[in-house]
């Protein structure tokens, strides 16, 4: 697959849809929140998440609300305000400005770098903001995500292929404050010898040696077509395979090679 030019629609994410709600959002230092009490706007409030985690709400006070979703933090108001002060309250909570998160993106890129994470941002979105993929970027990207907790580190390999080609949504992740995201290069074989376009080709899915040989611009007029052979590592260890078919699949690192005919 042509990684690249297909990344266009990374500016069309809707086409892609992530289904994460608003609500899902964990607060932390910096949020700004934004809290509504029905029918009693006296109690309505705006509310900058403290260092400690914490936020003031009229009547109740300080409250801890940090790594809480948006959604939990309404729940938390409702149960303190109904606990002796409002009869069946209800609370609506909105983020009204995201604390500045940094999430490094880099590998295959074309600008690589740091860049702010404010509210929910998705995979792609990011890549987009860091200017798309590069040509020789490969079909993965690595994210590694480092949580509050000691030790605690996870690892996420996104096959972009199955996201942008095959359009699965649930690998648009969004991304997270301090996650680090590494596109990898793409894989390659090389097709030498009685070719018109001799080089190296990017690798992709479900190539073959009749495709590696089309991709290369085809036969000369001198090849060998029927004793076509291939270098590939196995093992660590180089092993030639001669007089191939042409429905042989290629694997990353393959050198196909076209020799003359005899005359």
């Amino acid at each position: 697959m042509n990684l690249l030019h297909r990344f266009v629609f990374v500016f069309l994410v809707a086409l892609i849809p992530f289904t994460a709600s608003a609500q899902d959002y964990s607060v932390g230092e910096g949020d700004i929140l934004e809290i509504r009490v029905y029918e009693n706007e006296d109690l309505d409030t705006t509310s900058r998440v403290s260092s400690e985690g914490t936020i003031r709400v009229p009547l109740i006070g300080e409250i801890r609300v940090e790594e809480m979703t948006v959604s939990q933090v309404s729940t938390l108001i409702e149960k303190m305000l109904a606990d002796g002060y409002l009869v069946s309250p209800q609370v609506d909570v909105f983020i009204k400005e995201h604390r500045s998160k940094q999430a490094v993106i880099l590998g295959q890129i074309h600008k690589p770098g740091q860049y702010e994470v404010r509210g929910q941002v998705t995979l792609l979105e990011f890549i987009s903001t860091a200017g798309g993929v590069t040509d020789d970027a490969g079909s993965t990207a690595i994210i590694k995500r480092t949580g509050e907790g000691v030790d605690q580190k996870d690892k996420i390999v996104i096959n972009l292929e199955n996201l942008i080609e095959k359009g699965d949504a649930s690998l648009n992740i969004n991304i997270q404050g301090n996650d680090s995201i590494y596109i990898s290069k793409a894989e390659t074989y090389y097709v030498s010898g009685e070719v018109n376009k001799p080089d190296s080709y990017k690798y992709e899915t479900d190539v073959t040696v009749i495709k590696a040989v089309t991709m290369a611009g085809g036969f000369s007029k001198i090849a060998a077509k029927n004793k076509v052979n291939i270098i590939r590592t196995v093992n660590g260890e180089k092993q030639i395979f001669e007089r191939v078919n042409m429905d042989e699949p290629v694997l990353p690192g393959d050198v196909i090679v076209v020799p003359e005919g005899l005359w």
